[in-house]
């Protein structure tokens, strides 16, 4: 099975920014679309963004402008750069396999990695 290990969380003041990694196992970056969820303390898991094999990216709105998803298929990676954070952008960061389903993508395996934490201050 595909193993992912996130990268790139820290503590920073908002404002600032993040550069979130993921490396994945299994040769998926040709073929399968990726995401990156996020959870907050005490709220559900929520798409941040995510990009299709061809390059195709969506976001959730509260981070449009903001946030970057790439990839780099050579390398199995999958990129977040966060810019301009904000205190609500506070949560653990998870990358994924995802499918476009019923008008949305949604996780492909359920199966998560340990996640990445990041934490802006005010």
């Amino acid at each position: 099975q595909v193993q992912l290990v996130e990268s790139g969380g820290g503590l920073v003041q908002a404002g600032g920014s993040l550069r979130l990694s993921c490396v994945a196992s299994g040769s998926i970056f040709s073929s399968n679309a990726m995401g990156w969820y996020r959870q907050a303390p005490g709220k559900q898991r929520e798409l941040v963004a995510a990009i299709s094999s061809g390059g195709k990216t969506n976001y959730a709105d509260s981070v449009q402008g903001r946030f970057t998803i790439s990839r780099d298929n050579a390398l199995n990676s999958v990129y977040l750069q966060m810019n301009s954070l904000k205190p609500e952008d506070t949560a653990v960061y998870y990358c994924t396999i995802v499918v476009w389903y019923l008008g949305s993508y949604r996780p492909a395996h359920n199966t998560w990695g340990r996640g990445t934490q990041v934490t802006v201050s005010s």
